[in-house]
Protein backbone atom coordinates (compact mmCIF):
# COMPACT_ATOMS: atom_id res chain seq x y z
CA UNK A 1 0.00 0.00 0.00
CA UNK A 2 3.23 2.81 0.95
CA UNK A 3 3.59 2.06 -3.28
CA UNK A 4 1.20 3.13 -4.00
CA UNK A 5 0.67 6.09 -1.82
CA UNK A 6 4.34 6.73 -3.40
CA UNK A 7 2.63 6.67 -6.47
CA UNK A 8 -0.30 9.35 -6.05
CA UNK A 9 2.62 11.52 -4.53
CA UNK A 10 4.21 11.24 -7.64
CA UNK A 11 1.57 12.01 -9.83
CA UNK A 12 0.96 14.64 -7.55
CA UNK A 13 3.89 16.25 -7.59
CA UNK A 14 3.32 16.09 -11.69
CA UNK A 15 0.77 18.11 -11.52
CA UNK A 16 2.03 20.83 -9.29
CA UNK A 17 4.78 21.20 -11.58
CA UNK A 18 2.30 21.26 -14.77
CA UNK A 19 0.97 24.22 -12.74
CA UNK A 20 4.20 25.62 -12.64
CA UNK A 21 5.04 25.59 -15.80
CA UNK A 22 1.33 27.22 -16.52
CA UNK A 23 2.48 30.30 -14.76
CA UNK A 24 5.79 30.74 -15.50
CA UNK A 25 4.43 30.63 -19.37
CA UNK A 26 1.92 33.22 -18.06
CA UNK A 27 4.35 35.10 -16.68
CA UNK A 28 6.88 35.17 -19.43
CA UNK A 29 3.62 36.29 -21.84
CA UNK A 30 3.17 39.26 -19.77
CA UNK A 31 6.60 40.36 -19.41
CA UNK A 32 7.16 40.11 -23.04
CA UNK A 33 3.73 42.12 -23.61
CA UNK A 34 5.37 44.66 -21.70
CA UNK A 35 8.60 44.36 -23.50
CA UNK A 36 6.54 45.09 -26.17
CA UNK A 37 4.96 48.10 -25.01
CA UNK A 38 8.35 49.37 -24.35
CA UNK A 39 8.67 50.04 -28.09
CA UNK A 40 10.66 51.62 -30.07
CA UNK A 41 13.27 52.06 -27.57
CA UNK A 42 12.59 48.12 -25.85
CA UNK A 43 13.72 47.48 -22.36
CA UNK A 44 16.31 44.59 -23.40
CA UNK A 45 18.22 44.00 -20.39
CA UNK A 46 15.06 43.96 -18.44
CA UNK A 47 13.47 41.16 -20.71
CA UNK A 48 17.10 39.97 -21.05
CA UNK A 49 16.80 39.17 -17.23
CA UNK A 50 12.78 37.89 -17.66
CA UNK A 51 14.30 35.40 -20.18
CA UNK A 52 17.09 33.94 -17.69
CA UNK A 53 14.58 33.82 -14.92
CA UNK A 54 11.88 31.50 -16.80
CA UNK A 55 15.06 29.46 -18.53
CA UNK A 56 15.94 28.79 -15.04
CA UNK A 57 12.16 27.75 -13.67
CA UNK A 58 11.40 25.80 -17.13
CA UNK A 59 14.84 24.04 -16.00
CA UNK A 60 14.42 22.92 -12.54
CA UNK A 61 10.33 22.08 -13.58
CA UNK A 62 11.84 19.85 -16.10
CA UNK A 63 14.40 18.23 -13.89
CA UNK A 64 12.25 17.23 -11.52
CA UNK A 65 10.16 15.72 -13.80
CA UNK A 66 12.64 13.57 -15.26
CA UNK A 67 13.30 12.84 -11.66
CA UNK A 68 9.77 11.85 -11.04
CA UNK A 69 10.24 10.02 -14.68
CA UNK A 70 12.95 7.65 -13.64
CA UNK A 71 10.91 6.90 -10.11
CA UNK A 72 8.04 5.63 -12.90
CA UNK A 73 10.46 3.83 -14.59
CA UNK A 74 12.61 2.06 -11.74
CA UNK A 75 11.18 1.23 -8.09
CA UNK A 76 7.39 2.13 -9.61
CA UNK A 77 7.58 -0.44 -12.58
CA UNK A 78 5.56 1.89 -14.38
CA UNK A 79 6.96 2.25 -17.63
CA UNK A 80 3.87 3.15 -19.51
CA UNK A 81 3.70 6.27 -17.30
CA UNK A 82 7.25 6.91 -17.82
CA UNK A 83 6.54 7.02 -21.41
CA UNK A 84 4.01 9.42 -21.12
CA UNK A 85 6.17 11.98 -19.40
CA UNK A 86 8.98 11.67 -21.75
CA UNK A 87 6.78 12.59 -24.77
CA UNK A 88 5.42 15.29 -22.83
CA UNK A 89 9.15 16.53 -21.87
CA UNK A 90 8.92 16.54 -25.14
CA UNK A 91 5.84 18.70 -26.53
CA UNK A 92 6.64 21.28 -23.40
CA UNK A 93 10.37 21.93 -25.34
CA UNK A 94 8.79 22.23 -28.57
CA UNK A 95 6.05 24.64 -27.07
CA UNK A 96 9.05 26.94 -25.44
CA UNK A 97 10.64 26.89 -28.96
CA UNK A 98 7.43 28.13 -30.62
CA UNK A 99 6.71 30.70 -27.71
CA UNK A 100 10.17 32.34 -28.21
CA UNK A 101 9.83 32.27 -32.39
CA UNK A 102 5.90 33.50 -31.73
CA UNK A 103 7.92 36.06 -29.41
CA UNK A 104 10.37 37.14 -32.02
CA UNK A 105 7.50 37.62 -34.87
CA UNK A 106 5.66 39.63 -32.88
CA UNK A 107 8.40 42.20 -32.57
CA UNK A 108 9.25 41.85 -35.87
CA UNK A 109 5.31 42.90 -36.83
CA UNK A 110 5.43 45.60 -34.49
CA UNK A 111 8.61 46.76 -35.85
CA UNK A 112 7.32 46.47 -39.70
CA UNK A 113 3.70 47.36 -39.82
CA UNK A 114 1.74 46.51 -42.72
CA UNK A 115 4.12 44.17 -43.29
CA UNK A 116 2.15 41.04 -44.53
CA UNK A 117 5.43 38.65 -44.42
CA UNK A 118 5.58 39.48 -40.78
CA UNK A 119 1.86 39.32 -39.99
CA UNK A 120 1.44 35.96 -42.02
CA UNK A 121 4.57 34.46 -39.93
CA UNK A 122 2.72 35.65 -36.53
CA UNK A 123 -0.80 33.77 -37.80
CA UNK A 124 1.17 30.85 -38.54
CA UNK A 125 3.08 30.29 -35.27
CA UNK A 126 -0.10 31.12 -33.62
CA UNK A 127 -1.65 27.96 -35.30
CA UNK A 128 0.79 25.80 -34.34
Amino acid sequence: MEAEGDLQALVRRFYSLQSERVEAYRLFEEGHRAYLRSSPSYDFIRYRQLVHEITQAFSGISQEILQIKGQLEGPHGRADLAQHLRRLQEKEKEKLELTAELQLAKQNAQDHPGTDACEQEVRELKQK
